[in-house]
């Protein structure tokens, strides 16, 4: 796993020594970054359920302003840790520990983009949604990247987000609100 360009290009990141977290794949990172690279340069983005802070640290490496990296695991939180020191991105990372409520609501601030990839089939993706709509978390034009299983099937409207598109790679599926 390894940053694909930008300000932090080749890194490579730290990876779980088991399966316990599911990072997502540079084929599909690539897709999601080319659907949104109009919409990074200076943007505040959340990296929701980081696991290694794979999303999150791409985002700043092309050009957002600012991330907040949010996981339960302690695993994943020092494996967020070890890979912003690695990137040398602590100015401007922000990294919560607990579950997926008490992140968002621990944010201060409206951010540009969400990057949503909980448990596949753990119905977490509407919950989420739900309590962004409900913190006001979004900002204007912003948008929720929201990655699941092919089996997980997301509404075209989710607490008054509308998705505005949908790509299948594999056995995932990215769907994008606004």
């Amino acid at each position: 796993m390894r940053i694909i360009t930008g300000e932090y290009k080749g890194r490579r990141l730290e990876s779980p020594k088991d399966n316990s977290i599911r990072p997502t794949t540079d084929k599909v990172k690539e897709a999601i970054f080319s659907i949104i690279a109009f919409d990074l340069p200076g943007a505040v983005c959340v990296d929701l359920f980081a696991g290694t802070g794979n999303l999150g640290l791409e985002a700043l490496s092309r050009g957002a302003s600012r991330c907040y990296f949010g996981d339960k695991s302690r695993e994943s939180i020092a494996l967020v840790r070890k890979n912003i020191n690695m990137c040398g991105a602590q100015e401007k990372s922000i990294v919560i520990a607990g579950g997926y409520q008490k992140v968002l609501a621990s944010i201060n601030e409206k951010a540009d983009i969400f990057f949503l990839d909980p448990p596949y089939r753990d119905g977490l993706m509407e919950d989420c949604i739900y309590l962004i709509s409900e913190h006001d978390l979004l900002a204007e034009g912003g948008l929720i990247i929201a990655e699941h299983g092919k089996d997980e099937r997301l509404p075209d409207e989710i607490s008054g987000f509308s998705k505005i598109k949908e790509r299948k790679y594999g056995k995932i599926i990215i769907s994008i609100y606004s």
